[in-house]
């Protein structure tokens, strides 16, 4: 057993274990700008290493279903990245973009007010921000991983004109949305190393914009990083999420608007965990 899959194996079945390596807190910090002309007070589930620090940090940014299951609780997928990250020696920010704003959740919105470039990009810089003040975070070494709405939220918040402060110091995003960025008259140019992992089966955000995204960063010499995975759909990492369509989901890629399929490939869910622990290790300690 390679020592991967036994960090995965460990993930999977004995995460709740390792409770004792790190402090969860659930913690709220103003939003950058109102929304619907009313502030707005983000919540985030914060899991902290133990030890006295400072260490470097990752906000993730959950996907259009939200962060939170319909009980009110964290969904497994999103937990159990936050705790890989923690016991792996990052402070890690969980941020809900959705509940604050009264939305739990827009996957099947067909007009969204929450926007990938606008709110999204917003809360991934109020975490960081409110991340970058505490005494036991390497301001300078904060990373941001992303999924689906949450991905896209990441390769906009990489745009040199969205910086905030230091910025990002790497990203991740899992199978984001790159056609509007692909297309777009400037070239695509992240201001910080960033890994896009995203599956060749995924119908609802097609890998080929990805990467032609890719392409056009390598281009303008960005540190830009693209891994498909054959055979692997929309939610690869997903553990226990068993291949199926959701028939109601706003997708424009498919005839009528409506529908994708979702599910875990377990192959590319192990190379996506070694690729994003290597890669945070690389570019937040190295």
């Amino acid at each position: 057993m390679t020592r991967y899959r036994a960090l995965l194996l460990f993930w999977l079945l004995t995460a709740m274990t390792a409770s004792a390596r790190y402090e969860t807190q659930w913690v709220e910090f103003p939003a950058l700008k109102d929304f619907d002309g009313k502030p707005v007070a983000l919540s985030a589930l914060l899991l902290r290493p133990d030890g006295p620090g400072p260490f470097p940090a990752v906000v993730l940014l959950h996907g259009c279903g939200g962060m939170l299951t319909s009980q009110g609780n964290v969904t497994r997928s999103y937990r159990q990245w936050s705790e890989l990250l923690a016991t792996n020696g990052f402070v890690t920010l969980l941020v809900d973009s959705f509940t604050p704003r009264g939305q739990p959740r827009i996957c099947e919105q067909l007009t969204r007010t929450i926007l990938v470039n606008r709110e999204r990009v917003e809360d991934a810089y109020a975490a960081s921000q409110w991340l970058a003040r505490r005494a036991d975070v390497q301001a300078d070494r904060i990373g941001l991983i992303g999924w689906s709405n949450g991905g896209s939220g990441t390769l906009f918040s990489l745009l040199p004109g969205n910086r905030r402060g230091q910025g990002f110091r790497a990203a991740v995003a899992f199978y984001p949305g790159c056609a509007a960025l692909a297309k777009a008259r400037a070239p695509y140019r992240p201001y910080a190393p960033l890994l896009v992992l995203i599956g060749e089966a995924d119908d609802w955000t097609l890998a080929a914009p990805c990467v032609d995204l890719a392409r056009i960063a390598q281009l303008q010499g960005a540190g830009i990083e693209i891994v498909t995975y054959r055979g692997a759909h929309h939610s690869f990492d997903r553990a226990g999420l068993a291949v199926r369509e959701r028939p109601d989901v706003r997708n424009p890629n498919r005839p009528g608007g409506r529908g994708a399929t979702v599910g875990e490939h377990p192959q590319a869910r192990e190379d996506a965990v070694r690729r994003t622990l290597e890669f945070f290790a690389r570019n937040l300690r190295d």
